[in-house]
Formats: structure tokens, C-alpha cells, sequence
């Protein structure tokens, strides 16, 4: 896998049946045609190819505690709702209801490329999200002010 060719916005049309076509670009820069999807945070799903996902899961379980309740708040919202789901011949992947639910997808839908990972949103929670997080944005780039190019 290039990670620094998994960027990008897609748009795609989620079909009736709940399947939806993964983007060709990203698609072509994947070894396998596997993903872990599960929810994210900030009303969106999470898709990880498969040895990301073992890395984030791994680093989860290593610093989370049974005893702990943020911890098994955690596991409940991110670990244990993930699904692997596959792309057919077609490269479409199938949602599964439940994640489709937690993320309101609808017809319209962005894929986001990012870097290790991908995040699938409804395109109108998308444009509110970018909306109400602007002054967000604006703030936690002036903390990158140290970068230099």
C-alpha cells in the first residue's frame, strides 16, 4: 500500500440494496480488497484495510482497561462494532445496516482518502460537519504554525 496516494474526495450514489462503488483511484493503490469498517467519530464510518485496523485495535486494546469506564466506551463504539466487508467483482462494498444507520448515509455520499484510512460520510452531514467545525479548523492550523515547507 502508497499511503501517500490514499487521498482524496469521492462522491458516490449509495444504492437501494446499500452498497456503494469504492473509489477506483484508492482501489488501485490496495494490495487486497478487504476493509474493516466501523464507526467513527464525528457521525461518519471508519474503513481500514486490514493491517491498519490490526495496528489501531492492537494500540487500543494495549491502553484500554475492562475496569475503566472510558475505556469500555471505547471498545463498545469502536471495536466492537466492526464489520470486514469486501468489494465485489464490480469494486462496490456493502454497508451493513447498522453502520449505515449510525452514519445517516442517504443516496449521496464523500469517501475521504486519509492517508491510513477512510471515512464515509453522508454528503449533507459532511457539509454540515465542515460548516460547524470551520472555527475548529481555523484554530488547530495556527497550531501547525511550526511547520516549514
Amino acid at each position: 500500500m502508497d499511503a501517500e496516494l490514499l487521498t482524496g474526495e469521492y462522491r458516490n450514489t449509495l444504492d437501494e440494496k446499500g452498497r456503494i462503488m469504492f473509489p477506483v483511484r484508492l482501489r488501485s493503490e490496495l494490495d487486497g480488497s478487504t476493509f474493516v469498517m466501523t464507526r467513527g467519530i464525528d457521525r461518519c464510518l471508519w474503513l481500514f484495510p486490514p493491517e491498519q485496523w490490526k495496528i489501531l485495535c492492537d494500540k487500543v486494546m494495549e491502553s484500554a482497561s475492562l475496569f475503566h469506564s472510558q475505556s469500555r466506551s471505547v471498545l463498545r463504539r469502536l471495536i466492537a462494532p466492526a464489520q470486514e466487508v469486501e468489494t465485489d467483482k464490480t469494486g462496490r462494498i456493502s454497508i451493513p445496516q447498522s453502520l449505515r444507520e449510525y452514519a445517516g448515509l442517504g443516496k449521496d455520499c464523500v469517501f475521504l482518502g486519509i492517508n491510513k484510512y477512510f471515512e464515509l460520510w453522508d454528503s449533507n452531514e459532511y457539509e454540515r460537519y465542515l460548516g460547524e467545525s470551520e472555527a475548529d479548523f481555523r484554530e488547530a492550523t495556527e497550531g501547525l504554525g511550526s511547520i516549514c515547507l
